[in-house]
């Protein structure tokens, strides 16, 4: 974040002073956790579901702020955020703000986001969105940009109100890429958040199933998705738009921008496009990367055929800021996996081979991962056992029972060998594996993750394929932990 004094601050998001003459110059990083202050910070004084950031405020000065941010007055110098009506924000970000006054200090921040970041004119900003992918494309993004200057992204998922803007005030006179994560939970959201930080590329990959409970159809969530590409500057100004040729909602967004559109995909008309794709034994892929200035093979160190559509959006912005196609294809075959619980590949020593991608879960990354799962399994030579290890998926909505009731009937389909499924939310799974195929004990429900594991060490044997996968809160990498800790007995 670039210095500014207390004052200034409080100029920006229209606040007032509180013991302070406003004299403090901000010059380290904007943090709501007392624990990650530095010297010169900036602390934000957020309510939560345990503990309010306001009874914090002394204790983030004496570790070295320089002031607070807070929605009331506190104990130490700060700035005093204006109330608010709240319009975008979400429960999962205010939960706990029974005053709005957390609401008060997310639209302050916003305020300092946009000041910072539209003073920063040598940034260029990325804002991905889409039902599923945005982390690892982020990810991938980061890396193929990193050699041309300093990179700025979140850490994991933290892409919502306080998220996006927390993540550009990292950006200083020194960061030249900005790569921005857009999650939304309704029409609106999106929209906000480019107001925040006004992306130049935006990047759209999917339209799935993710959020079908908020947005009510595919068609809704599409409409709140594009909003990405309805904010971007025409192409005159050096707006780029990558949309997803394979999905025919994203690709339908060109005619909702005023900015260059750059198509990518496996389609013929994708204007960045992967032919001749293949999997390894672990799933990652190589293919020929297809371009106007060329073509140039891949092959991506990420497992999941799902990372070729990623790595193409990646290719698309990195050949629009200059990259050759050359260069795309080793910066991409040099990425590496970089959030946690993402598709995390670990092999035992007795030949078994854990999967852990519990981060999160929707119909559409759970597909994927299956889909990887099974080629894992049958890389080899006879074929090696496959487990599916899945929990409930969230924020479906009316949704949730047919969803639940598919991926079951497509671990069938795969043919994959054990399915165990955690909770009563995620029955319909098991129920749906039963209805599809004529199975026996292959599909288990059990109440919770201390059952799947105690069933998991009673029973995987060397050699097998282990895929642990549900939506975060449900915290199932703890299975695969326990599973790459009884390898090492």
């Amino acid at each position: 974040m670039i210095a500014l004094t207390l004052a200034e601050i409080a100029q920006v998001v229209g606040g007032r002073l509180h013991a302070t003459d406003g004299s403090p110059v901000v010059t380290g990083s904007v943090e709501f956790d007392t624990r990650e202050i530095t010297e010169g910070g900036l602390f934000l004084a957020l309510p939560g579901e345990r503990v309010d950031g306001h009874d914090f405020a002394a204790q983030a000065v004496a570790a070295g702020a320089a002031g607070v941010l807070a929605g009331r007055e506190v104990d130490a110098p700060a700035v005093i955020a204006p109330p608010v009506e709240v319009k975008h924000a979400r429960a999962y970000v205010l939960a706990g703000d029974t005053t709005g006054e957390g609401a008060a200090v997310l639209a302050a921040l916003a305020k300092l986001a946009r000041y910072v970041t539209d003073r920063l004119t040598h940034l260029t900003t990325v804002g991905i969105t889409g039902s599923a992918g945005k982390t690892s494309t982020k990810d991938l993004i980061a890396q193929v940009l990193r050699p041309d200057g300093e990179v700025v992204a979140p850490p994991g998922s933290f892409n919502n109100e306080l998220g996006h803007p927390w993540t550009a005030l990292r950006a200083t006179t020194g960061t030249r890429f900005l790569v921005l994560e857009l999650s939304a939970r309704g029409v609106g959201h999106i929209e906000h958040l480019c107001e925040v930080v006004p992306p130049r590329f935006g990047a759209v990959l999917n339209v799935g199933t993710a959020h079908l409970g908020e947005f009510g159809s595919r068609e809704g969530i599409a409409q709140g998705k594009g909003e990405l590409v309805e904010a971007l500057p025409s192409e005159a100004d050096g707006g780029v738009a990558i949309l997803n040729a394979d999905d025919p909602l994203v690709a339908g967004m060109a005619s909702r921008t005023k900015a260059k559109v750059v198509l990518v995909g496996e389609h013929p008309d994708a204007d960045v496009r992967a032919v001749d794709i293949e999997l390894d034994e672990h799933a990652r892929a190589g293919y020929t990367l297809r371009t106007a200035q060329g073509e140039a093979r891949v092959q991506l160190a990420l497992s999941g055929s799902h990372h070729v559509n990623n790595s193409l959006v990646a290719a698309a912005i990195a050949l629009e800021l200059g990259a050759t196609p050359a260069e795309v294809a080793r910066r991409l075959g040099d990425a590496q996996r970089v959030s946690a619980h993402r598709m995390v590949i670990t092999d035992r020593a007795d030949g078994v081979t854990v999967i852990d991608d519990a981060y999160n879960a929707n119909p559409d990354s759970v597909r994927a991962a299956l889909k990887a799962l099974a080629t894992i399994s049958r890389a080899t030579t006879p074929a090696r056992r496959s487990w599916a290890v899945l929990g409930p998926m969230a924020e479906l909505g009316d949704d949730a029972v047919r969803e639940h009731d598919e991926i079951g009937r497509l671990a069938v389909r795969l043919d994959i060998s054990k399915l165990v499924v955690i909770g009563d939310a995620a029955r319909a799974m098991h129920q749906g594996a039963h209805l599809e195929g004529s199975w026996g004990d292959e599909s288990v429900l059990v109440p919770d993750a201390d059952a799947a594991t105690e069933l998991l060490l009673g029973e995987v044997r060397p050699g097998d394929v282990v895929l642990v996968k549900a939506s975060n809160a449900y915290r199932l990498w703890r299975i695969a932990e326990a599973l790459l800790e009884a390898g090492t007995k």
